[in-house]
């Protein structure tokens, strides 16, 4: 696994469900294209697997 993951929103969050809106808010998303880079760990993995239709995931 890696130190650290990129993780870039890709898709506008206004049409999916409450629930993965917050996700993508936590993940620290909040506009369009907009790249954060979070500790690769299990939480982390778990958010991004609930959203993986709105975002595009890099190892760094």
């Amino acid at each position: 696994m890696a130190e650290k993951l990129k993780i870039t929103l890709v898709k506008s969050p206004i049409g999916a469900i409450p629930k993965q809106r917050a996700t993508v808010e936590a993940l620290g998303l909040r506009k369009l294209n907009k790249t954060v880079e979070m500790p690769d760990n299990s939480a982390v993995r778990g958010m991004i697997a609930r959203v993986r239709h709105l975002v595009k995931v890099e190892e760094v």
